[in-house]
């Protein structure tokens, strides 16, 4: 059973628009707290925010019934301060139970000591909110945003960056040896949990593992750079994992033809389904070993797998000190003239930049109503086709052309427009490092492709509600610690 939120009376409750915010601490909890008062306050945008909350948290099931849950608008100040303080779940757990103003924003009393936030159950109520929802979120606060400051959405300048994986540096001995972990441990709890024979010594075939790939790692930290040296150790590897998953596959095999009483077809279990994945995964890593280190074959990076345990994760050639070499996605985000992240989209595997730009300047424009005047974007969107379009869908546009020759020419014959785009574009970088630094979208934390598009929107509703903070803040005492920025604001008029 589920609510909006608790109004029910209680000892030391106060009502959340009343709640008192120490605008004179420079913490970036504080402007976040102070746009979620401002979007509770607000009856149509509250409203909005917690149906589209409530549809992901019930799922096909009823709100009225079971046993209490946490209620839709706790869960949404939760996912706000998460990433938007860049907290990992145990010390959100602890802000829910300590910090004194935080709880009042959520609804509870002083004095209530009943509600639990253990940091499984705020990551259970966290991962109901799909991509999707997150998305419709940021939508709707930077259009409260945008009634605030008009002017702010005739300008808009954007980027991508990479969000990396929570992966190790992948090699083929490392990834077949987190395989064959996975499969053998699976391997045996089915074995044993059916009584099939033959996974007594599990454990000594993982040492087996192990001993290989300290030979590997040796004969990769070698002197002697030899072509073959790898050879070997990868012979024996490969031999074993192929034995292990022969014999994991016979395991299924035996599961698959048991008959049930009263049923024509079983069911496969959750742990059958697994094992299946990482034996499909292990065997695509050793085929990609075999056919570059046994047989000097050069494989394509779309060809290989980089994680077991996130296979989503690409590989991505940036070129850019220190880290020329990425593992995770491209992240297209467009910033407005005062901070606000009005779009952003995770880029599907192998899809260049400048295939995202008019789509995305498309959909943007629409939804802001055409209140775009000047968009710039750097080098990477550049094509004679982009061009043409991006100036059809906005009036001032800027996108520097490729070639050292064509860009000097071009910044010779721009418009005063053109040049003052091409002058504040770099600030987008800030924006961006923002978002890595404050709102934890340098390495993904959590889980799946699902869970890493949520991550992401997370990230950009954090920093959205900060944004929206500071121009509340800014209103209501221009001169508190809190309200503060260095960001140049838009003229109005």
């Amino acid at each position: 059973m589920r609510q909006a939120l608790n109004s029910e009376p209680r000892l030391g409750y106060s009502p959340i628009e009343q709640v008192e915010l120490n605008v004179n601490c420079r913490d970036e909890i504080i402007p976040i707290l102070r746009a979620l008062q401002h979007i509770y306050s607000d009856r149509k945008l509250g409203r909005g925010i917690l149906e589209v909350v409530a549809e992901d948290v019930n799922g096909a099931s009823s709100s009225e019934r079971g046993r209490p849950g946490l209620d839709y608008w706790p869960i949404v100040v939760l996912a706000a301060v998460r990433l938007g303080c860049n907290l990992d779940y145990d010390k959100l757990q602890d802000l829910a139970e300590q910090h004194r103003t935080l709880r009042l924003l959520m609804g509870i009393g002083d004095w209530d000591k009943e509600e639990d936030f253990d940091w499984r159950r705020i990551r259970d109520n966290l991962c109901l909110l799909r991509p999707e929802t997150l998305e419709k979120l940021n939508h709707s606060i930077v259009a409260a945003g945008h009634k605030l400051k008009p002017q702010a959405a005739k300008t808009v300048r954007g980027d991508t960056f990479v969000v990396e994986t929570n992966i190790h540096y992948p090699t083929e001995s490392s990834l077949i040896g987190d395989g064959l972990r996975k499969v053998v441990t699976l391997a045996a709890e089915l074995a044993a949990a059916h009584a099939q024979p033959g996974w007594r010594q599990h454990e000594h075939l993982l040492k087996n593992v192990k001993d290989i790939l300290r030979e590997i790692n040796r004969a990769s930290r070698a002197k002697n750079k030899g072509a073959d040296r790898l050879k070997p150790g990868y012979q024996k590897l490969l031999g074993l994992a192929q034995d292990l998953m022969e014999r994991a596959r016979q395991v299924l095999a035996a599961l698959t033809f048991q008959v049930e009483p009263r049923r024509r077809k079983r069911q496969a279990t959750a742990g059958e389904v697994e094992l299946r994945h990482y034996l499909e995964l292990t065997e695509k890593v050793c085929g990609t070993a075999k056919r570059r280190v046994l047989l000097g074959e050069t494989v394509a990076n779309h060809e290989k797998i980089f994680s077991i345990f996130e296979p989503h994760t690409e590989l991505i050639k940036r070129g850019k000190v220190p880290n020329p070499i990425q593992y995770g996605h491209s992240v297209l985000v467009i910033e407005d003239a005062v901070g606000f992240i009005c779009h952003y989209a995770v880029v599907a595997n192998g899809v260049l930049d400048q295939d995202l730009l008019v789509p995305a300047m498309t959909e943007l424009q629409k939804r802001l109503g055409g209140k775009i005047e000047r968009a710039s974007f750097d080098r990477a969107f550049d094509t004679s086709d982009n061009q043409e379009k991006l100036a059809q869908i906005v009036a001032h546009a800027c996108i520097p052309k490729k070639g050292q020759r064509l860009g000097r020419q071009q910044q010779e014959e721009g418009t005063v427009e053109f040049r003052q785009a091409r002058q504040s574009h770099p600030g987008v970088e800030s924006a961006i490092g923002a978002l890595q630094a404050g709102n934890g979208l340098e390495r993904c934390r959590d889980q799946s492709k699902r869970g890493y598009e949520r991550y992401v929107g997370l990230g950009i509703l954090g920093r959205n509600l900060q944004v929206l903070g500071k121009l509340l803040l800014a209103q209501d005492a221009a001169a508190c610690e809190a309200a503060k920025s260095k960001r140049k604001q838009p003229q109005t008029g």
